[in-house]
């Protein structure tokens, strides 16, 4: 099996994912998972998609992040790795996108605007 790319996107986090046939081992920019998510739920979020699909030792998982925060790209990830999945064998679309794992979260954060503290907060208005 040849190295199989996918993108997953999360608010501002973008992360690219590299799947190989291997032992399970999960990289994300150079540095093993237990590292770079010390998070217990944020490592089980990462591997949901392959705990549903029970492939949990079956790939090696290359991946770099960039941009968000850590809950942004942990979820970024898991969409890239139901995608990578997807692309290996397209019968587990279904099983998949049923969990929610194939859907790209698109909620962003809305702008600042002039004149006003926050996006939507506006400071109080006085008659007199």
């Amino acid at each position: 099996m040849e190295q199989i790319h996918a993108i997953g996107r999360r608010k501002s986090a973008v992360a690219r994912v590299y799947l190989t046939e291997g032992t399970g081992k999960i990289v994300i920019n150079k540095v093993d998972i237990d590292k770079y998510f010390p998070s217990a739920i944020l490592q089980y979020v990462v591997k949901q998609p392959l705990t549903l699909l029970e492939t949990d030792g079956k790939y090696d998982i290359k991946a770099t992040i960039v941009g968000g925060g850590f809950t942004g790209q942990s979820q970024a990830l898991r969409l890239a790795i139901a995608r990578a999945l997807v692309k290996i064998n397209a019968e587990d679309k279904k099983a998949l996108r049923k969990e929610g794992f194939l859907t790209r979260d698109a909620r962003e954060v809305e702008r600042k605007k002039p004149g006003q503290p926050k996006a939507r907060r506006h400071f109080q208005f006085s008659k007199r």
